[in-house]
């Protein structure tokens, strides 16, 4: 079964790790790159990076970004120089953003960048930037916008979200290689990532959205509440900010016209959502076992989908 499988930050990452252990190169994830920045010299592509990581088997589980065991004297050095200390980057993640600035800058696209650099760290699926044109996550929060990653990690992602809007959506187009993920799939999979600054993205580009609805692939969205809760990051803020309940039915109503299922959790004290088909079970990834457990049971419901 070819799965293409929208995701950004920790909970897409998680589930693109388990759906490659069990369908290997048959896996395309279509990753957010409206948390891109560029600091230190290099261009940073959070989003594609992590999920790169989490299917290399490299990923820092504790922190839940950067790569494992790795140091960050680079950036300490740079920054005792007097470069901004707000956005760290370990020794090997400068690596992969020095490598994709210098691929850029000699005219390369985004999309060839992060094929290489999966290929360097030797993954089996591939990961595509949602498209090669820059669009910017920006938060207005305290009465000021600012971009995504200052709003994440100078504010800490606590402060009440005001508003959001995507720079650079109207002039932002999908690659043919997205489109052709989406047309080509047997199953559509929206992962259980942030629904507004990390999914939101990949279906405002040009083009995403409506290739889902004319796919005849089923899709299927996993909610990134786990027993009513979310596990990482600030998905009930950003809920909030667009008046939808924090809730699987509420992430559901955000995929209205695209999704044909979703999955919740088997432990979510909330009602599932009623316009769409529904699906429960055990969404908890927390080690490679449960990963692959959740991945086999997001294929089974694309298979009933497919065969009802």
């Amino acid at each position: 079964m070819k799965v293409a499988l929208l995701a950004g930050g920790t909970g897409g990452a998680k589930l693109a790790a388990g759906m490659q252990s069990v369908i290997g190169s048959d896996l395309t994830v279509i990753s957010n790159t409206g948390d891109d920045v560029e600091t230190l010299g290099v261009y940073v592509s959070p989003d594609p990076d992590l999920v790169t990581y989490w299917l290399a088997g490299q990923v820092d589980e504790v922190r839940g970004w950067g790569i494992k065991d790795d140091s960050f004297d680079v950036f300490q050095r740079m920054a005792r120089f007097g470069a901004p200390d707000w956005f760290s980057l370990s020794n090997l993640d400068l690596a992969a953003c020095l490598y994709r600035k210098d691929f850029m800058l000699s005219g390369g696209r985004l999309t060839d960048a992060q094929a290489q650099i999966g290929r360097g760290m030797g993954i089996e699926a591939r990961v595509l930037p949602m498209s090669d044109q820059p669009v910017r996550t920006r938060i207005l929060s305290s009465g000021e916008w600012r971009g995504l990653q200052e709003y994440l990690i100078r504010e800490g992602g606590q402060t009440e979200v005001e508003g959001v809007e995507l720079q650079g959506i109207e002039s932002a187009d999908a690659t043919p290689e997205v489109i052709e993920a989406i047309t080509g799939a047997d199953l559509i999979v929206i992962g259980p990532s942030n629904p507004v600054i990390s999914i939101g993205p990949i279906l405002a580009v040009p083009g995403i959205r409506q290739a889902m609805i004319e796919a005849p692939a089923p899709v299927i969205a996993v909610s990134p509440y786990v027993a009513g809760k979310v596990i990482k990051g600030p998905t009930d803020l950003f809920m909030k900010a667009i008046d939808r309940p924090t809730t699987a039915a509420g992430v559901a109503s955000l995929y209205q016209g695209v999704i044909d299922a979703m999955i919740s959790d088997a432990g979510d004290p909330d009602p599932p959502p009623t316009d769409v088909r529904s699906f429960s079970t055990e969404t908890f990834m927390h080690s490679a076992e449960s990963r692959a457990t959740v991945a086999r049971a997001v294929l089974k419901v694309g298979e009933t989908l497919t065969t009802s």
